[in-house]
């Protein structure tokens, strides 16, 4: 653990003592994520390739056994938020406080006897910029119970519970790469995750090693329909595999795709969905086998060619990001593209060391001559996933 992230856990610990009159049973942390390729494809069963980020949502908690949960967050004003156990249920809470109290929910929904517990929170990931904040929240506290209440769970079955307590208690259609990416991703690795069997490989992925480096841009910007877009693109996903007669569009073959597209019709919609999908899932197979032949340099157009068909095809880009990414392949990057759910949040530039500033340079001086707000700009560095810190 390094010193800042040993610094945050003390702050957290400290607090938590301050707030309940304690120290808590211990502090976990759980990371936000990027996502390198592979973009809304895991509900639609297919590929991912998420790696976690040094960013963290931290949580002090300590066990409690007469049916109370109470919680409070450092990064949000108000005071600790009272909830008994048995009267939690879904859609029952509209506040930030959904996401531990649903985590909760779903264990004991699956039969785990959670009796309560104190928390408090502090988290590092940027929330808007598509970096998968909520999940690190949800995976932290179901880590946190799995080691308290000794359930002996694993990271993918954490990662599956924190997914239900988004879907049904928050009620967000998420898929299941964010919460798997916080609870299994490792140091220096690249998670290729199979969103059907949870399947995982860890692939190498050390860029300054190979003299490269990876730049998140948060734009800072989060349109407001991004929620309900969301939803339509994931019910025309299904539309599309229900007219083409497969379980998900995971099961279209990459070389049967044409035929695949022509059997739609006039389905315009759909058709474009589907093909995103089925390309999207090949990009991300094409860029494990350049990363484990040592080519990690050719994957830059691979990532310019996703970002085009989230752009064109899912259309779920919006001009901050092309901003972005134009701005960044014009003054060099290897690639670039969007990643996260898209309509705002951050996008991904694969460039080589010696460009960093020019390329940073460049994204902040267009930025300021559209008009908007200085983007915010840093390295991405594959860290580890969710673990007990203190």
């Amino acid at each position: 653990m390094s010193e800042s992230s040993a610094a945050v856990a003390g702050a957290v610990a400290e607090r938590f003592e301050e707030l309940y009159g304690s120290a808590p049973d211990g502090v976990w942390a759980a990371p936000g994520r990027v996502n390198l390729i592979g973009e809304h494809t895991d509900y639609n069963d297919g590929f991912v390739m998420p790696f976690a980020l040094p960013h963290t949502a931290v949580a002090a908690v300590s066990r409690r056994d007469d049916g109370v949960l109470r919680l409070h967050s450092a990064d949000i004003d108000g005071p600790v938020v009272e909830l008994t156990v048995d009267d939690l249920a879904p859609g029952s809470d509209k506040r930030w406080t959904a996401y531990p109290a649903g985590v909760v929910w779903a264990l004991r929904e699956a039969g785990h006897a959670v009796t309560g517990a104190d928390v408090h929170l502090a988290s590092t990931v940027p929330a808007g910029a598509g970096l998968s904040s909520s999940a690190a929240l949800e995976v932290v506290i179901a880590l946190a119970l799995n080691d308290l209440y000794g359930l002996g769970l694993r990271g993918w079955q954490l990662a599956r519970l924190s997914q239900r307590a988004e879907n049904v208690y928050v009620g967000a259609p998420v898929g299941i790469m964010d919460q798997t990416a916080s609870a299994c991703c490792e140091a220096g690795h690249a998670l290729f995750l199979d969103t059907r069997d949870l399947s995982q490989r860890q692939i190498p992925f050390d860029l300054a090693a190979e003299g490269m480096r990876l730049l998140v841009v948060d734009t800072r910007v989060k349109h407001s329909h991004s929620e309900g877009e969301y939803g339509k693109r994931r019910e025309g996903c299904e539309k599309g595999a229900a007219l083409l007669g497969v379980d998900a569009l995971r099961d279209v073959p990459y070389d049967d795709l044409d035929a695949a597209l022509a059997r739609l019709g006039d389905e315009e919609e759909v058709r474009r969905l589907v093909r995103h999908v089925v390309t999207e899932d090949h990009r991300v197979e094409r860029v494990v086998s350049l990363l484990e032949s040592g080519d990690t340099r050719a994957i830059g157009p691979l990532l310019i060619e996703g970002h085009t068909s989230l752009r064109d095809d899912f259309r779920v880009s919006c001009p901050e990001l092309d901003l972005v990414v134009d701005t960044a392949v014009t003054a060099g990057a290897l690639g670039a593209r969007m990643t996260g759910g898209g309509f705002g949040g951050s996008a991904i530039v694969l460039t080589e060391e010696q460009d960093v500033p020019s390329i940073t340079k460049a994204i902040e001086e267009a930025f300021a001559a559209a008009g908007l707000k200085t983007p915010r700009v840093f390295e991405a560095v594959p860290s580890a996933g969710a673990r007990r810190v203190r």
